[in-house]
């Protein structure tokens, strides 16, 4: 508690409380949750299909707005098919700038990887990152439905 001393010597109780140190501490605080909040988030959200789904239906636009299809083949050539045309080859470093370009002009543009059973997890994780840095929201991952054996 704090007190207030008079001309006459003696203290009278105080009755404001001291609230700077709680605006210090605050700031703080509040400074140290701005900071580790990006760290957080580390991982590239993707929603990875199970062994026996459904086919996903296109929320965006159906047959109005096809999506975006980045294939990897086995021996590392990457193709990219959007607008109804065929899968044209494209060097890895350019697939960024051509996805931006395409979602600039219809950015609800689903976009999805379609990999070789063989190619290198590491070469798919890298396009995911490369493709979620440059902006897209969500990726997605193509894959052939199970068959069963009846």
């Amino acid at each position: 508690m704090s007190y207030i001393i008079k001309k006459n010597g003696r203290r009278k109780p105080m009755a404001e409380i001291n609230v700077v140190p709680y605006i210090d501490v605050t700031l703080v605080l509040l400074i140290i949750f701005m900071i580790t909040t990006p760290m957080l988030q580390t991982g590239v959200d993707v929603d990875l299909p199970e062994a026996e789904s459904k086919v996903v239906e296109t929320e965006t636009g159906g047959e109005n707005n096809p999506p975006i299809v980045v294939s990897i083949k086995e021996d590392g050539q990457y193709f990219i098919k959007s607008n109804y045309q065929e899968d044209e080859p494209v060097q890895a470093e350019e697939i960024n700038t051509q996805v931006v370009a395409i979602l600039q002009a219809k950015p609800k543009t689903q976009v999805l990887i379609n990999a070789d059973k063989g190619v290198d997890y590491g070469a798919v994780v890298t396009v995911m990152a490369a493709l979620k840095n440059a902006g897209v929201p969500t990726v997605g991952l193509m894959t052939q439905p199970v068959e069963q054996n009846q």
